[in-house]
């Protein structure tokens, strides 16, 4: 399988600059599920700048009618 990386960093909105799996959609999806969390590209950017991306926080976005 053959990784966009390039085409995936253009839609990356992960502001955690150090991150090394920036534009690797399968290895950020599975970092964040393993600590019951969700990659930033799920979340609306003045959320994702908080670096709440639990499972809970998207059900209140979603409940909240943001997402």
């Amino acid at each position: 399988m053959n990784c966009n990386q390039e085409r995936n960093l253009k839609r990356c909105n992960c502001s955690y600059e150090p991150c090394s799996r920036k534009g690797i959609c399968c290895d950020c999806v599975n970092y964040h599920l393993k600590m019951r969390e969700l990659p930033a590209c799920f979340f609306p950017n003045d959320v994702e700048r908080t670096f709440n991306r639990s499972f809970e926080k998207f059900a209140q976005l979603v409940n909240s009618g943001r997402i």
